[in-house]
């Protein structure tokens, strides 16, 4: 998250979402082809609506491979082994944390008051799986080894939907962000 959004990736989010991405401070995670996959969205919404998904999916091929997931469920596969798996629940717990400390951390930089979000991150951690595009987001923004569910969930899609292999669509519009 090097640098705030641009114009032209607000408007490509736009077209991805089909409506206006408030909010969006950057983009977190890209396509191979530069197109956005991932935004990082501020802790507190213009008008003052706290928002505590700070890493949001919004590539139309992503969501899209993603519901699948959810609607095959692989959540309740997830929240089962969670139940079982001490290692997963410890890594997840951390993957929490981390998104805490990221939020946090960007409330600051952008004088956001947090506390009425303050303990809640998204997706249903620390202590179960609820929306698997939250925290595929996570691991897109974050890299690989910070979220496990988020990464087992790119891991089984990864022949339909793989940040490494451009399979933009572009339904969302003619604006195309290059890399540099």
């Amino acid at each position: 998250m090097g640098r705030r959004a641009s114009a032209d990736e607000v408007a490509v989010v736009e077209g991805q979402l089909g409506r206006y991405p408030r909010g969006i401070v950057a983009v977190g995670a890209r396509c191979v082809c530069g197109n956005p996959l991932a935004v990082v969205t501020r802790p507190l919404l213009p008008g003052g609506t706290p928002f505590p998904t700070t890493c949001y999916l919004t590539a139309p091929e992503a969501v899209k491979t993603i519901s699948q997931l959810e609607a095959d469920g692989r959540m309740a596969d997830w929240n089962a082994r969670l139940a079982t798996d001490a290692d997963l629940r410890a890594a997840y717990r951390r993957a929490h944390q981390t998104y805490l400390a990221f939020r946090s951390a960007l409330a600051e930089r952008l004088g956001d008051d947090e506390s009425h979000i303050e303990g809640i991150s998204a997706g249903g951690m620390p202590v179960r799986v609820k929306c698997l595009h939250a925290l595929t987001a996570q691991s897109l923004v974050m890299g690989p080894g910070v979220n496990p569910i988020g990464d087992r969930a790119l891991e089984e899609v990864r022949n339909r939907f793989d940040p490494a292999v451009c399979r933009c669509a572009q339904p969302w519009g003619s604006v195309r962000i290059m890399q540099g």
